[in-house]
């Protein structure tokens, strides 16, 4: 019973529609701004849910598969179009409601602000390959070592632009600290990218096999661990620390959000060796919930220091 609620939670996406609720409510924590409305989290939930199980929505497969997840999904195949049918009309009728109930804020949303926020559905969309072929044919996924940059910038455009955005338009409100605005959207971002590197491992061996250059295929795993994982980590480590003291955290603040990356470090050496797919999202999806909680419990110590 307990394998089948792990699996249905993994698996099916909805533990990644909540990672993207906990960390746009990391957002708000870290800006010290109010959160958004239900509806909004509501139609992050779904709309996240709905395009992560794209891939995995098409034609049945008739054949048993060595893949836990492409086997559940065989297995399952009625439930989720069943289920993708009904988050496409939760968000299609919720954002219709959000839409007129926020008409005067979208309105009067700045249109430099619409250009930048544009990038990031263009992104998603391009990343599958969403828009007919006759128009471009061009798919982010089969990019390589971009690949992974691409999900990060995706991630933190939905979890740091998108919230911000939407407070705007609904309540009026502007965070007033940019600075730290745009140092918590590329801490995002490469934190995203790196688990998505990360992730790219697993699919090492099909992904050398349809010649999709990641940094695994590229480099090999060990490689990609030591010379790509591993830097990477220890820059943005550095660099919040950096920030940290520039800012004049406090030392609480500054361990909360050291957590995440530790953590980062421990499951990138633990990589060495084969894990089943449900450790790559548990422990490694996983570790997008730890930076959410251990950023909104920091935040607390941040705000009493500031004020």
């Amino acid at each position: 019973m307990l394998n089948r609620i792990t699996a249905f939670v993994f698996f099916a996406n909805y533990f990644v529609g909540l990672l993207a609720v906990a960390l746009s409510v990391e957002t708000a924590f870290q800006l010290n701004i109010p959160l958004n409305s239900p509806a909004y989290y509501i139609l992050l939930f779904c709309t996240t849910v709905f395009y992560y199980t794209i891939a995995y929505s098409g034609p049945v497969v008739p054949k048993v598969s060595a893949n836990p997840r492409t086997e559940w999904y065989r297995l399952h195949y009625r439930f989720v179009r069943i289920s993708q049918v009904i988050l496409f009309s939760i968000c299609a009728l919720l954002g219709s409601w959000y839409l007129v109930q926020n008409l005067n804020g979208l309105l009067h949303f700045p249109l430099h602000f619409w250009l930048v926020l544009s990038v990031v559905p263009l992104a998603a969309v391009l990343y599958y390959g969403l828009l007919p072929k006759s128009l471009i044919s061009f798919n982010l996924r089969r990019t390589g070592w971009l690949k992974a940059f691409v999900i990060g910038f995706v991630w933190a455009g939905c979890v740091n632009l998108f919230p911000v955005a939407a407070l705007k338009i609904e309540q009026d409100i502007t965070a007033a600290e940019p600075l730290l605005m745009l140092w918590l959207f590329t801490k995002n971002w490469m934190f995203c990218t790196v688990n998505a590197i990360m992730f790219d491992m697993k699919d090492y061996e099909d992904d050398a096999n349809i010649q999709l250059k990641t940094f695994a295929v590229r480099m090999g795993l060990r490689n990609t661990i030591y010379v790509v994982l591993i830097p990477l980590l220890l820059i943005g480590l550095f660099a919040f620390l950096a920030f940290a003291i520039y800012q004049h955290f406090g030392i609480p603040t500054i361990l909360f959000n050291m957590v995440p990356f530790v953590c980062l470090l421990a499951v990138a050496f633990s990589l060495q060796r084969r894990q089943s797919i449900l450790f790559y999202l548990i422990v490694i999806d996983g570790l997008l919930l730890v930076k959410a909680l251990c950023g909104i419990a920091g935040s607390f110590f941040a705000h009493q220091h500031l004020h």
